[in-house]
């Protein structure tokens, strides 16, 4: 079982950068593979990013390719999600999930584990 929790939401303005955090629960957080996803009012959950339980590979969704960075440090049971160049149409609640085996996926129904998400909210 895992439990993560979402952290470093904010309101912000285009151009400015964030960074999210999702700090997870139980000692076996290396090996599951992590993912961020983003639900915009009135569409569906979206892939962001996700990264292996290594850390070696990262995955990230076409349209935050060259802004946004995945990390994770292990010994510290965090995913993060830095956000640069933020957008309007970055808005949205970013979840943090994780899944097993530990490889990332851009599919959400490969995860099992959610957390409550964070909003994030960029003025123009």
């Amino acid at each position: 079982q895992v439990q993560l929790v979402e952290s470093g939401g904010g309101l912000v303005q285009a151009g400015d950068s964030l960074r999210l955090s999702c700090a997870a629960s139980g000692r076996t957080f290396s090996t599951y593979g992590m993912g961020w996803f983003r639900q915009a009012p009135g569409k569906e959950r979206e892939f962001v990013a996700a990264i292996s339980n290594s850390g070696a590979y990262t995955y990230y969704a076409d349209s935050v390719k060259g802004r946004f960075t995945i990390s994770r440090d292990n010994a510290k049971n965090t995913v993060d999600l830095q956000m640069n160049s933020l957008k309007p149409e970055d808005t949205a609640v970013y979840y943090c999930a994780a899944r097993s085996p530990g490889w990332g996926s851009r599919e959400s129904r490969e995860y099992h584990y959610w957390g409550q998400g964070t909003q994030v909210t960029v003025s123009s």
